[in-house]
């Protein structure tokens, strides 16, 4: 390409325009696969950017901040320095000759590569073993980190899928912690890479730009979930403050024992105090407070980690904590925010993660290496759609089996059960066989309730709880009853029961 800017501006304007061709290519080929899907959604993407970047080579090109394209305008209809249209050409064309003689070798230099070779390529897209190319999530680091924190509780990892969103139901006082925030950026790091690599083509910035601008609405009027009082908790800090017991009408720690130990525990909690110890020292440590202020108590009368009231601190302690809890509020909305945009893969994480708890591992093995298998036959298998309008299952050859089969196995018959998630089994064979496989094994035991042959064919979950509970009471009446069952004889060679026995012992009958 020459080196002029009008030629460069023109080459920019030609490339824009191929790429967007490109694009418009790229998204109307059928993808059939989920990792064919990623690799067109990344190919877009690549071309995306690099019609950005033309632009922006662009928009410095016209706003010609060193006039050089203004001069070159100037210089091309022989204006300035007296020069005349053919004695400009001649120049430039002899400089241009010139150059090519004394560099022979040099070939035409492009803006970019051919916007072509971009539909060729296959991206490189770096997941873990775990995420299976954009599947499922990896938080088995994230899981580690949150039980070994202080905030953490110990469950297991399938329920931490379920809570680790939930970030109202942790304690406010670690909330501020640098443990709680360092995990909290970890998390929102990660769940960002694992969008944009799964979703190349959504914008975050203007996801996250309104996420910003409805946390400030929600953040002035208070209806932010878990910082409802935007971290102060004035009213309810001014609360605790108003004593239950008023001490200045108490002459003696005596007086206040004789309120009893209940109610000076109850003062001691509303001024933030220790609550333990015996009635006298309760009352002691409740009458310390008669014309002091709490903030000039000995620390050693406060619980372990207790943070003054709202009202004791300084303006600047409240701008501090006030910046420091709406930053870790807003970096909760945003980890919020991906977590429902990612909500279907975390549904299929929890999923495949209860599904690996009821295989054993020659079964994980097998459905791996069958997923290898049927990875290498969809790339063999490209070329050419098979025709199926009646949308027939697929048989060993890949091919759909026969129209009669299908008849004859009942595949068109759909069976629900609700114990597995109301998921439906389509033919008889097929919905017969779930009862044993890790779905209904699952539901069952959630239930928990032996997954027996007495339950074959239940799918209702009320059936099958009505079913447990009289095979229960059965089991009740059988078993050995030693006051009923257990026979005793007198001198008379009566026979009676235990209970029959000591009741006619007792009465002096025998």
């Amino acid at each position: 390409m020459s080196g002029t800017l009008l030629e460069q501006t023109r080459a920019f304007h030609e490339e824009c325009e191929r790429l967007e061709r490109c694009i418009v290519q790229e998204l109307q080929k059928e993808t059939k696969s989920h990792k064919e899907r990623l690799h067109q959604n990344h190919r877009v993407n690549n071309m995306r950017h690099a019609i950005l970047d033309s632009t922006a080579k662009l928009v410095d090109i016209y706003e010609d901040k060193d006039h050089a394209r203004e001069d070159e305008i100037a210089a091309l209809g022989g204006q300035g320095q007296g020069q005349n249209f053919f004695t400009s050409f001649y120049e430039r064309f002899k400089e241009i000759r010139e150059y090519h003689r004394r560099h022979p070798s040099v070939r035409e230099a492009t803006t970019a590569d051919d916007p072509e070779e971009y539909l060729k390529e296959e991206p490189y897209i770096d997941f873990s073993g775990e995420e299976a190319y954009g599947r499922y999530l990896d938080l088995h680091a994230l899981y580690n980190q949150y039980l070994n924190s202080k905030f953490g509780q110990p469950l297991e990892y399938s329920a931490f899928l379920d809570d680790f969103s939930q970030t109202h139901k942790i304690s406010r006082n670690v909330k501020l912690s640098k443990q709680y925030q360092d995990y909290l950026k970890s998390m929102t790091d990660y769940l960002l890479s694992f969008f944009e690599r799964t979703q190349p083509l959504q914008d975050v910035d203007k996801i996250f730009a309104k996420v910003n601008a409805e946390f400030e609405e929600r953040w002035n009027a208070g209806t932010v979930q878990g910082w409802e009082d935007k971290g102060l908790g004035t009213e309810q800090a001014s609360s605790r403050l108003q004593p239950l017991i008023d001490v200045e009408d108490y002459d003696s720690v005596d007086e206040l024992m004789e309120l009893g130990p209940d109610r000076l525990k109850e003062a001691l909690a509303a001024l933030g105090l220790k609550t333990g110890g015996t009635p006298r020292q309760r009352a002691e440590r409740l009458f310390l407070t008669k014309g002091v202020a709490l903030d000039s108590l000995d620390r050693k009368h406060f619980p372990k980690g207790y943070q003054l009231p709202i009202t004791m601190k300084s303006e600047k302690e409240i701008a501090q904590q006030v910046a420091s809890s709406k930053a870790v509020a807003l970096a909760e909305v945003k980890m919020q925010r991906l977590c429902e945009l990612l909500q279907e893969a975390i549904e299929e994480t929890k999923s495949h993660v209860e599904k690996k708890q009821a295989l054993t591992y020659e079964e994980m093995e097998a459905e791996r290496e069958e997923e290898e298998v049927a990875q290498e036959s969809e790339s063999e298998d490209e070329e050419q759609a098979i025709y199926n309008p009646l949308k027939l299952p697929m048989g060993w050859d890949g091919k759909p089996i026969p129209y009669w089969l299908y008849k004859l196995h009942g595949l068109g018959q759909e069976f629900k059960c609700e114990i597995c998630g109301n998921y439906s089994y389509w033919g008889r064979r097929a919905f017969e066989r779930h009862f044993k496989e890790w779905r209904h094994q699952h539901g069952m035991r959630c239930l928990g309730i032996p997954n027996t042959k007495n339950f074959h064919e239940i799918t209702s979950i009320k059936d099958a709880k009505a079913l447990w509970e009289r095979i229960q009471e059965r089991q009740g009446v059988n078993k050995w009853r030693p006051d009923l069952e257990e026979e005793y004889e007198d001198l008379d060679g009566n026979v009676y029961n235990k209970k029959t026995f000591s009741d006619l012992q007792r009465q002096g009958l025998i």
